[in-house]
């Protein structure tokens, strides 16, 4: 997989950058680097005496030759910009100028051909070579259309071997780093079958039916009446025919690979349609929606909000403010997650209304597309989810990705350790930190086979065909992912699976399973299921999240001045409200109105008024109830008067982050007292002053040090903000609605 390279920081400078080929290119990369000024002098290469010419006059070169000799004589880097096919002749030429330690490169975008036409000229593959490829361009070409700025922001992928020198390959790194481009290093083999499919095929598509229509009768008439639709598609088209020509020749076997591949694609919407397939059509379509967005979110590191999609996204919260108004947080995200996965495995079509489009549950739709369930939308929170059963799931034709969700991969484990084909489950960089044993473990006893990576942390690896065994579980800690991911488990397990757990936690799975009419028994402290029974499609209403309406409550009740807010249609399940809990035992003004049942949820609206807080000792038993809201309980602590003392939340510290140690280095560069222990926390009221987070990627972290600003004494600069739109898509925009000095700035 690709490996981002490490910029290098020191001072390049260089007697000659010598360019072979002034096409969009080679022109590009030299006048972007003649901007730099880190080379003596700039030489083209170029057998068209107009293309030097012009070269020359722009300013993109300083002299320009058809002396390959003369021109290489004395040069510290060579790049090699001309047609694939020709690269093989001109490497033999350079070979004969027996160069000594001169640096190559290339921009050719198959790269295997490349290095076997070194190895023919070289006797192997020199260790200066870089083979190199810019994904940038244009339908434009010629040394006409020069563009300095053509690979900002696109990759560069590199594809050095294990013989390369290590500065030659820090040079061209940081060659195309002066550009502002995103360099990364690939194997050779691997760079060409994915070009074959992300820009090969693609080109080859659009080439063959602009000459399909092209070519009959009624061309007149197609190309006359043709939409946008058919414009952007036919766009590449226009590139240049010769370039493209030599690429499909020196990347065949790679090509003929993708293209025997969508072939057999193609072939079966064509059978969809011959067939009437409505349901196929539809996942094809609904699965091809949604997969290049996420797809590409998800390789460019960004959230999927667009609001926050930025790699440095900074919160700055001023102080002051007030909460005042009415509001409705976004859908609770444990219940979303639950309702598209329950509804995936149900029989019927499940129709899902207050969705939460953030970017965890996005990602367990995605997982649930990837294994051949349609699903439509999210479209304004509402979601249709066309079950398959318990029996219907399909192999993933890769490696499930999930982000930063932690509940969707111990959840999934649950769900996919009975299915009868293989699983590898991974996530973005904080996930993979994450420990997974606790749930590996107890499904292993059940008869699954899983696999962890080192320390019992992602990726996970579930192998299919294995039958599970209920078998009765005493959880070690309260956890409602645990609970949760036994049992699905116990779907599919024979007999009756049964989980005892030492703390109340969260009991979404229960009430959702009972919702698609899945018995399940719940007797104390002990949740089962048995096997046998089946899932039907429902209707579900998801409240909003109690953990993000918590946000607004220690908002409201920690605001200088006079404030009162409503948070309408809040989720208030008995096990999810610790929140409330502690902060009416620190003397909060909280009232529940309109109390009523929605899908089997409790649901209310909250109104919260200002008032003055008291630090306590969180009694134990509500610990598990509020485990996910307790980042922002610290900044009511700090608020408080007196002290507030955390014991039995040894669960925060493996979280998105350290919760814990995160929030207690914050708060003391905010100037609270605080003082960090292995379970919990021990924080002292006092006046907070202002300072720089980092959330470490941690969306919690970024909404709660938000909040403390309505206390702060000068301003809170909050990085990796970015991470908000896990959980809470419009966190910003809400709280500027509600009167508080929060805004975006982009980094």
């Amino acid at each position: 997989m690709p490996e981002l390279l490490s910029p290098i920081d020191d001072k390049l400078h260089f007697k000659r950058l010598v360019v072979i080929g002034l096409g969009l290119i080679g022109s590009s990369f030299a006048k972007g680097l003649k901007q730099q000024h880190i080379f003596d002098e700039i030489v083209g290469v170029d057998l068209n005496e107009k293309s030097c010419k012009t070269a020359i006059e722009l300013g993109i070169v300083d002299w320009c030759t058809q002396d390959l000799a003369k021109a290489c004589e004395g040069a510290s880097i060579i790049q090699l910009a001309v047609p694939i096919l020709a690269l093989e002749t001109l490497l033999h030429e350079l070979a004969e100028l027996k160069l000594q330690q001169v640096i190559i490169t290339d921009v050719g975008s198959a790269k295997a051909s490349l290095i076997d036409a070194a190895k023919s000229a070289f006797g192997m593959v020199p260790s200066y070579f870089v083979p190199g490829h810019p994904i940038a361009g244009s339908e434009q070409h010629g040394v006409e259309s020069v563009n300095p700025e053509l690979f900002k922001h696109h990759k560069v992928i590199l594809t050095p071997n294990e013989h390369t020198d290590k500065t030659a390959l820090s040079v061209v790194t940081k060659l195309w780093q002066l550009l502002d481009a995103d360099v990364e290093s690939m194997d050779p083999e691997y760079h060409d079958f994915v070009l074959a499919a992300t820009s090969h095929l693609p080109h080859l598509l659009s080439y063959a039916l602009v000459d399909s229509l092209a070519k009959r009768d009624e061309n007149l008439d197609v190309f006359r009446y043709a939409a946008g639709g058919f414009r952007d598609f036919t766009r590449i088209a226009a590139s240049d025919p010769q370039m493209w020509h030599d690429i499909f020749l020196a990347n065949r076997n790679a090509v003929l690979q993708q293209l025997d591949v969508f072939r057999h694609d193609l072939d079966s919407l064509r059978e969809a349609v011959i067939n009437q397939d409505g349901h196929y059509m539809l996942g094809v379509f609904t699965r091809a929606q949604m997969a290049r967005e996420h797809f590409s979110k998800i390789l460019a590191q960004r959230a999927y909000v667009d609001s926050m999609q930025n790699n440095d996204l900074v919160f700055i919260a001023t102080p002051g403010g007030s909460v005042n108004g009415t509001v409705r947080v976004p859908g609770d995200k444990s219940i979303s997650h639950r309702s598209i996965m329950l509804g995936a495995i149900a029989e019927g079509t499940t129709q899902i209304e207050g969705f939460l489009e953030g970017e965890d549950a996005l990602a367990t739709i995605q997982a649930f597309r990837d294994m051949g369930v349609v699903i439509e939308g999210p479209q304004q929170g509402k979601v249709t989810v066309h079950g398959v059963g318990l029996t219907g799931l399909k192999p993933a034709p890769g490696a499930i990705y999930l982000g930063n969700s932690g509940t969707s991969m111990r959840l999934l484990a649950g769900l996919l350790a009975a299915q009868p084909f293989d699983t590898v489950l991974t996530g973005d960089a904080s996930l993979s930190k994450r420990p997974m044993n606790r749930v590996a473990k107890p499904l292993r006893e059940m008869g699954a086979v899983i696999e962890t990576g080192p320390e019992g942390r992602p990726p996970l690896t579930i192998r299919g065909n294995h039958l599970l065994t209920a078998m009765h579980y005493e959880m070690p800690m309260a956890s409602a992912q645990v609970k949760s991911c036994l049992l699905l488990a116990g779907l599919y397990a024979s007999g009756v699976t049964s989980v005892a757990e030492p703390a109340p936690t969260r009991d979404h799975t229960e009430r959702m399973l009972r919702g698609f009419g899945y018995p399940v028994e719940v007797q104390g402290n002990i949740a089962k299921v048995e096997s046998g029974h089946k899932l039907k499609a429902t209707h579900i209403d998801v409240p909003g999240d109690i953990s993000s309406a918590a946000f607004f409550m220690v908002a409201a009740s920690i605001a200088p001045e006079a404030s009162e807010v409503v948070l309408e249609h809040v989720g208030i399940n008995p096990t999810r409200t610790g929140i409330i809990d502690i902060l009416k035992l620190m003397g909060a003004d909280i009232s529940l109105e309109n109390i009523h049942e929605v899908g089997g949820e409790m649901v209310a609206d909250i109104r919260v008024r200002s008032a003055s807080l008291t630090g306590i000792n969180i009694p134990a038993e509500l610990v598990p109830l509020a485990i996910d809201e307790f980042p922002v309980i610290f900044i009511a602590a700090a608020c408080a008067q007196g002290k507030t003392v955390l014991t039995g939340a040894e669960e925060l510290r493996v979280k998105e982050s350290d919760r814990i140690q995160v929030m207690a280095d914050g708060l003391a560069q905010m100037g609270i007292q605080v003082q960090p222990t292995v379970d919990g926390i021990i924080i002292e009221g006092g006046t907070m002053g202002g300072a720089e987070i980092w959330a470490q990627g941690d969306h919690r972290i970024a909404m709660s040090f938000a909040v403390a600003s309505l206390r702060a004494t000068q301003p809170i600069k909050i990085h990796e903000a970015q991470h908000v739109a896990t959980s809470f898509p419009g966190f910003v925009q809400l709280c500027q609605m509600v009167g508080m000095n929060v805004k975006e700035e982009l980094v």
